[in-house]
């Protein structure tokens, strides 16, 4: 059953670049594709700040960019107004913890602070600072609520989309905070 509910999905670059054409066959390539197809069908948009246009420019693949194009043909490309105020990358930058760790998370920030100025929906195939996120909940509670989806691994992803990608709560940073 499809539903008419529309999210606001900001879309990682690893998506993009791991999105095979029609005839894919390995699993991420094929999951990540399919998942965009379904963006497409259902009435889902994309979030688009200039920080995830440049990402995408570098690492899309070519079926992305042309995902991409339709879906700017369709409006279904929204730009946020972003957090003011969060200072999330100060938030990341003040954590106790391996200086690695906190690298990939602030070059990640941009995506959870799309996140909170739409839909509260990450869609990454980056599982390792999906989990740095979750520990940091403690810490930063406000992005405990944002979803986290990995097109790549889950094999109901598209399932989720058509459902209308609700918030469950197994899928939220705060579910990964131990």
């Amino acid at each position: 059953m499809t539903s008419n509910v529309s999210k606001r999905l900001v879309i990682d670059a690893d998506v993009a670049r791991a999105c095979g054409g029609k005839t894919a066959k390995h699993p991420a390539s094929k999951g990540c594709r399919d998942f965009l197809l379904a963006v497409l069908e259902v009435c889902h948009r994309l979030v688009m700040t200039p920080q995830i246009r440049d990402e995408w420019k570098w690492h899309a693949s070519s079926f992305a960019r042309g995902w991409q194009v339709s879906m700017w043909a369709r409006k279904k490309v929204v730009r946020p107004q972003g957090v003011p105020g969060m200072r999330l990358r100060e938030r990341i930058g003040a954590l106790q913890i391996d200086a690695g760790c906190q690298q990939a998370m602030i070059k990640d920030a941009h995506l959870l602070e799309a996140a909170l100025g739409s839909d509260l929906i990450v869609v990454s195939g980056d599982n390792k600072v999906r989990a740095l996120f979750g520990k940091a909940v403690n810490c930063i509670s406000e992005i405990g609520p944002i979803v986290w989806v990995n097109p790549a691994q889950e094999v109901d992803a598209r399932k989720w989309l058509e459902d209308g990608a609700e918030a469950k709560p197994e899928r939220t940073l705060i579910k990964l905070r131990n």
